[in-house]
């Protein structure tokens, strides 16, 4: 049987999110690490925009890491994720809550885009104050969908955020950090070259 192939980055967080529901749905897919200063040929010819995740299947291409994650939990999900989906709190982390998350990173004012984002992330903590997960009792793709971002958003200055008024926010991606889930999801790979025998993530179901 042919696999699926996912050209991924490890850090990338539309990756990771990608791998996150991959696992979740308990399916398998052989997995091509991409080094974003050196594409592969291969991840070119699938998709001309060539950035990760990228998901061959036998008659599509997905391009989108949310369109990625619903693929994957439609096939499967044993974990309940897409009755906690919230696509509008997923809208305003891919939208405006990622615009500002990259201005804090790379942008030349990047205290206005830091306290751009710590909006949204205060409200997240107010969600968190009520209950343990975003999606409510039990975690769901609201929480896996946005918590790659807002990990990146942490560490462009750890000290900074732990300082913040956000502690059930801050116990909600420390929790998610120190899981087995995250340790499997961010499994070190080689980078992919085309002859290279198939790397199958997870490795094993």
């Amino acid at each position: 049987m042919t696999l699926p192939i996912l050209y991924s980055f490890r850090r990338c967080p539309y990756a990771m999110r990608a791998r996150l529901a991959i696992a979740s749905a308990g399916l398998q897919v052989e997995l091509r690490e991409i080094v974003l200063r050196d594409k592969a040929p291969a991840l070119l010819a699938a998709s001309p925009k060539a950035t990760v995740p990228v998901l061959v299947l036998p008659d599509r291409v997905l391009e989108e890491s949310y369109d990625i994650m619903r693929w994957a939990l439609e096939r499967a999900d044993p974990e309940g994720w897409l009755a906690g989906q919230d696509a509008s709190l997923i809208a305003a982390c891919d939208g405006a809550f990622k615009t500002a998350l990259d201005g804090y990173k790379y942008g030349k004012d990047a205290a206005a885009a830091r306290e751009a984002a710590s909006g949204f992330l205060r409200g997240l903590d107010d969600v968190l104050a009520d209950q343990p997960f975003l999606s409510g009792q039990k975690n769901g793709l609201a929480d896996m969908a946005t918590i790659t971002f807002i990990r990146q958003f942490a560490n462009v200055d750890r000290a900074w955020f732990d300082q913040q008024s956000w502690p059930h926010l801050r116990a909600w991606l420390d929790n998610f950090l120190a899981s087995p889930r995250f340790a499997a999801m961010m499994q070190k790979y080689p980078k992919w070259q085309q002859g290279d025998a198939p790397t199958l993530f997870p490795e094993s179901q």
